[in-house]
């Protein structure tokens, strides 16, 4: 099998018609599809054993229970087959060829990993989304793509979706997600995978169509998901403060923790006021375990309003009080 694509599925019924058109543009002989059924509270199995029907290479897994997304891509990774592997969001769509497009380029480039570019969706409105890696169709080292802080880089372009994994990266366990992670694992999932596979490419092939702003999960104000951010970045920071090279990948983990903490608590007002004060506690508290050195050289460096807010909120997380 030369290509297997994990798609995991949870409550997407009407999604999945779109996505199955577009893969009757993909098919080959050795192509499959791997769908995880995540234990849906829709009619989504329904639906999705009447579609995969007509899909020759699809096969569908279920779970008993619903376990989340990381743990329904690491379903469909065991029970993928192919030499190269991809992920897709059951409510997204790729261009016809794509796929094939996706493999020849990284079978032309022989590096580990690809990450391409993609299209956002939101409604009507096609926009493209460029990863920040300016160097195309170079294999390069995914450590030489970390880095520098203060500005966007390839380890901030998560999104699993956008790329294409050779198996041995599997056979090294370097491709499952972390399951206590019900949102962001595909960040700390591309931190580890840029710090441990040894070569990677990024080209500029378009084909998957990722719908943006569709209502979700975390639409409820006091849902603690919304503050996996900081266990994500936690874990990221630990790793990373012990890598061989932490010196110099450290900055920029921290300067990425530091842009989301000044992000989602200048967003806090979405948040319940239980859930705000929570925010603001564990933020103070991932902040003070950070390297001093390392902090106070991101904090002193970067923008000046994330340096003032962040400061305040270390020396007085009260003064930030609830957003109505």
């Amino acid at each position: 099998m030369k290509l297997s694509v994990i798609i995991p599925c949870y409550d997407v019924s009407g999604q999945l018609p779109t996505l199955f058109r577009s893969l009757q543009g993909n098919l080959r002989d050795d192509f499959e599809f791997v769908f995880v059924e995540d234990r849906s509270t829709d009619d989504t199995a329904t639906v999705l054993d009447a579609l995969a029907a007509d899909v020759p290479g699809a096969r569908i897994v279920r779970h008993p229970v619903n376990l989340g997304l990381s743990a329904a891509r690491n379903t469909g990774l065991v029970h993928a087959q192919g030499t190269y592997l991809t992920w897709l969001d059951a409510d997204d769509w790729i261009g016809p060829g794509y796929l094939e497009h996706l493999v020849r380029t990284a079978e032309r480039l022989g590096c580990e990993f690809v990450r391409t570019d993609h299209v956002r969706v939101s409604g009507r409105r096609r926009t493209v989304v460029r990863s920040p890696e300016t160097r195309r169709n170079l294999v390069m080292s995914p450590r030489a793509a970390i880095g520098p802080p203060f500005r966007s880089t390839s380890v901030d372009y998560s999104m699993a979706w956008a790329g294409v994994y050779h198996r041995r990266l599997a056979d090294r366990g370097l491709l499952g997600f972390a399951e206590n992670l019900r949102t962001c694992a595909d960040r700390h999932w591309n931190w580890r995978l840029h710090r441990e596979a040894e070569t990677f490419a990024t080209v500029g092939l378009l084909g998957v169509f990722h719908r943006h702003g569709v209502p979700g999960s975390l639409s409820e104000l006091d849902d603690p998901r919304h503050l996996d951010f900081l266990d994500a970045m936690t874990m990221i920071l630990d790793e990373t403060a012990a890598d061989r090279e932490a010196d110099l990948l450290l900055p920029k983990a921290v300067d990425a923790t530091c842009a989301l903490i000044n992000y989602h608590v200048n967003k806090r007002g979405r948040l319940s006021t239980g859930l705000q004060r929570r925010l603001i506690e564990r933020s103070v508290d991932v902040l003070e375990a950070m390297p001093p050195a390392v902090l106070e050289q991101v904090l002193a460096q970067g923008s000046p309003r994330r340096r003032t807010l962040l400061t305040r909120m270390r020396r007085n997380p009260m003064s930030l009080s609830a957003v109505a």
